[in-house]
């Protein structure tokens, strides 16, 4: 295992990032501050508990899980695709590193900055609700395996993208939907039978329902089938970049 070549990327996507810190930090707060605005102020005026939880506070474990999803993909997909785009991406195919030390480095980067935001999420939001984490550890654990099955997720994206305008197209189309539609903003048990039958067929409910376990100990699915749909996402993924690395599709095509 070539650390140093992980490092060298990692650190390389990070400084980015850090370009941009404040940038990064003040963004998310605005959004954070916006949806409690606008879901708490004109929903939780309406449904003031959801299962004897504040609407607002509620609302939190779903924000978190959609600025990270987002964040963890679009950070991954730009990172691999920039190489892609101006040619660089022949010099790592062809520095004495393998396939996993590459995914390491821009993934790891990746995963970091997501879990960042989600961390100044949390404490914005605690600025606005009473917030209880029965589980923390839990509740690290799975914001961690989020931010890297969707940075490997983003990986893939940016593998498959080949303008700038498909890097968004997948996170705007079907990601950022799944999430509003994952029970994120609302109990899934709120709908009629026909519609939470249909809600289970959504992968991202498993991932918002366990996260909020951690936080309220409330689940809409068994946090069982939360943790192996996480895992299974995780091995899917993984697999994929094996076959693309493997193949070559899209990286010496």
């Amino acid at each position: 295992m070539n650390l140093q070549a992980v490092r060298a990327i990692y650190v390389f996507e990070m400084s980015r990032f850090f370009r941009t810190l404040l940038q990064s930090f003040v963004s998310p707060v605005i959004s954070t501050s916006l949806y409690f605005v606008v879901f708490g102020a004109a929903i939780g005026s309406r449904i003031e508990q959801v299962e004897g939880v504040s609407y607002g506070a509620f609302i939190v474990p779903g924000l978190i899980m959609l600025s990270v999803m987002t964040q963890a993909i679009s950070n991954a997909s730009f990172g691999i695709y920039f190489p892609k785009f101006i040619g660089t991406i022949y010099e790592l195919l062809s520095a004495p590193i393998n396939f996993l030390e590459i995914v390491m480095g821009y993934v790891g980067a990746a995963a970091t900055k997501a879990l960042f935001i989600g961390v100044v999420i949390l404490g914005t939001s605690a600025m606005f609700v009473d917030l209880t984490i029965q589980h923390p550890f839990a509740m690290l654990a799975f914001m961690v395996l989020t931010c890297l099955s969707f940075a490997l997720f983003g990986f893939i994206i940016g593998i498959w993208a080949q303008n700038f305008e498909q890097l968004q197209l997948i996170p705007l189309l079907i990601i950022t939907p799944l999430v509003f539609l994952g029970g994120s903003f609302y109990s899934i048990s709120m709908l009629p039978p026909v519609w939470q039958t249909i809600s289970f067929f959504n992968p991202v409910v498993y991932l918002v329902s366990g996260f909020r376990w951690s936080f309220f100990g409330l689940a809409d699915v068994p946090i069982g089938l939360s943790l192996l749909a996480i895992a299974g996402f995780t091995a899917m993924c993984l697999g994929i970049i094996w076959l693309i690395f493997k193949t070559g599709w899209r990286i010496r095509q």
